[in-house]
């Protein structure tokens, strides 16, 4: 008698209900937040990422002999050899280091003097 009652004025009678609830939602909805957070993932970290490891590839294919460059650890330097997959950075007169070619991180554009006419 006690269940009865507390069943029918109780705020949790739908939990004590013997009868399940049913389920009219479509199982194509429950899967549309997963399918989101993938292509949000794939455009704000897999896309750019692809984007510079084509930028850096384009960049040691493109380096050649004289072309000034900035190394990743800050380096500056003029490219006097390049080998397999090697490059001989001049950082100083007469002073030479080798390096890895993936150790680039950007060639310095040095700026043209504007002739006055």
């Amino acid at each position: 008698m006690y269940s009865a009652i507390f069943a029918i004025y109780s705020p949790f009678r739908g939990v004590l209900a013997a009868t399940p609830a049913e389920n009219t939602g479509n199982p194509i909805v429950g899967l549309l937040p997963l399918v989101l957070i993938f292509v949000a993932m794939y455009f704000l970290l897999l896309r750019p990422q692809r984007k510079r490891q084509k930028e850096n590839a384009k960049l040691q294919t493109s380096v050649v002999e004289g072309d000034e460059v900035v190394l990743n650890s800050g380096v500056y330097g003029f490219i006097s050899a390049i080998e397999d997959e090697y490059l001989w950075i001049e950082i100083a007169e007469k002073v030479e280091i080798r390096v890895a070619k993936g150790s680039i991180a950007r060639k310095v554009s040095t700026p043209t003097q504007k002739t006055e006419e």
